[in-house]
């Protein structure tokens, strides 16, 4: 048995690596996993969801998803407004951007365009933090 930190193992793994501790790995079984600190290990079959996830984690700035199954959207996200909870329901496995344009009303343009201003504030938030520092 190794009692060595498992850290080296998904090192080179790591296809995103953001600010606070957030990244994205691959995971060879379950796809690509999101992980933070102090949040549930979630994964995702796609990178563009995984992504998005972490847009909107980092557009709330963070939340807890532990539970979320008895409790549906975690409060932080649906507080967050429209084009949050939008980009949120995409990343879920039971859901899609034609399913969330159909239970909002929408187009399917108008569920890009809402996951568009959630990267981009993500973004936006991560080139501040790394900017002063933050880590």
């Amino acid at each position: 048995m190794s009692t060595s930190d498992p850290a080296p193992e998904t090192a080179d793994r790591v296809v995103e690596d953001y600010v606070f501790g957030v990244r994205i790995v691959d995971d060879e079984t379950d796809g690509y996993r999101f992980e933070a600190p102090e949040h549930t290990d979630i994964a995702f079959e796609s990178l563009e969801d995984a992504r998005l996830y972490a847009d909107v984690y980092f557009d709330v700035n963070g939340f807890v998803e532990e539970g979320t199954g008895e409790r549906g959207v975690p409060p932080e996200v649906v507080q967050a407004g429209k084009d949050t909870l939008a980009a949120y329901l995409v990343t879920m496995p039971w859901a899609d951007v034609n399913w969330v344009a159909s239970f909002y009303g929408m187009t399917t343009q108008e569920v890009d365009r809402y996951c568009s201003w959630v990267r981009d504030r993500a973004a936006e938030i991560r080139t501040e933090a790394a900017t002063i520092d933050l880590e």
